[in-house]
């Protein structure tokens, strides 16, 4: 692991040193979308909810940053107090995302959590698709088209519009996620949350409310997940109800499968290999998927437990 830190910390000097910036903002997006897994890998590997609207509350943080920053810039509507300019602020927008997002999983999970199976499946599905066609359909933020961002958040002390910065910034947030999640699943409310994947009729019995273990698992989630797309709307300066499409959950969920459910390494790992897949085969043909499609069926038969999981497998003392 240290060697791995290192390798991240260097990464920036000598991308710009050997003249591939573009790795950078490779990475980038890697520790956005494996933050966004990691968020999902919490209500699905450890707690055993299958959602497939994690992408409303990857939206939604997006949508945030995104909305502030058209007013902060004098766009159209009534832009009071959105236009104020504190709201610029990394720290201000950013806390707002994560409130958006973990709000909206407040209300969706209350809903959703009352079932189970393929019923929970289909209606955390359905709740994203009806706000992916509710900013499609809402013109005065871009509609389909979505909306530019004029410029990135801003941080004491930091230009964000520095690529190296904001690959430092995200590194550093994926990196405190990881610490904390590792500390809230092995806490008493880590063991009941998987302790309600494994069996939760006996949880009940012994007495844990296990509803509102899960909801509150689900709104954590969720507000990581919205913290994830504020940075993803200040890497790519733009958003679209794209983001919220449930084809972007499905994504994000195959990392977390991929890199193996129910571990905290496991869904970075996922997200490093999907995306590094994909920028490479993509480079030497239009139909990459035909390659990736394969890959992923085999890690699924062989390494039922993931990438990391067979690894850990593999090496007992790594």
């Amino acid at each position: 692991m240290a060697i791995i830190a290192a390798a991240l910390a260097v990464l920036p000097p000598m991308a710009e040193a050997l003249d591939e910036s573009f790795v950078i903002g490779l990475f980038t997006r890697i520790f956005i979308f494996a933050l966004a897994a990691v968020s999902l890998d919490l209500i699905l590997g450890f707690g055993g909810m299958v959602s497939f609207g994690h992408s409303a509350y990857f939206g939604a943080g997006a949508y945030v940053v995104a909305i502030l920053s058209f007013h902060g810039a004098g766009g159209d509507a009534p832009a009071w107090p959105l236009s104020l300019p504190w709201l610029e602020s990394g720290l201000a927008a950013w806390t707002l995302a994560v409130a958006a997002a973990a709000l909206l999983a407040l209300l969706i999970g209350a809903v959703s959590l009352r079932t189970s199976g393929m019923y929970f499946i289909m209606i955390t599905l359905a709740f994203a698709q009806m706000l992916y066609y509710f900013f499609v359909s809402l013109e005065v933020y871009g509609g389909d088209d979505g909306l530019s961002i004029a410029q990135r958040n801003s941080l004491p002390g930091l230009d964000l519009e520095n690529e190296a910065a904001f690959y430092y910034v995200c590194l550093l947030i994926l990196a405190v996620c990881l610490v904390l999640g590792r500390r809230l699943v092995h806490s008493r409310f880590g063991m009941v949350l998987q302790g309600c994947k494994e069996n939760e009729e006996r949880m009940l019995a012994l007495g844990f409310p296990t509803y509102r273990y899960k909801l509150t698992a689900f709104v954590l989630a969720g507000a990581a997940a919205g913290l994830a797309g504020a940075l993803m709307a200040n890497y790519m300066a733009f958003v679209d109800p794209a983001l919220m499409h449930w084809t972007v959950s499905g994504e994000i969920m195959v990392m977390v499968i991929l890199g193996g459910m129910g571990t905290l390494a496991g869904p970075v790992i996922g997200a490093v290999v999907l995306l590094l897949l994909e920028e490479i085969l993509s480079a030497y043909m239009e139909h990459w998927m035909i390659i990736l499609g394969p890959v992923l069926v085999l890690v699924v038969l062989f390494a039922r437990r993931g990438i990391w999981g067979w690894f850990r497998e593999g090496n007992p003392d790594g």
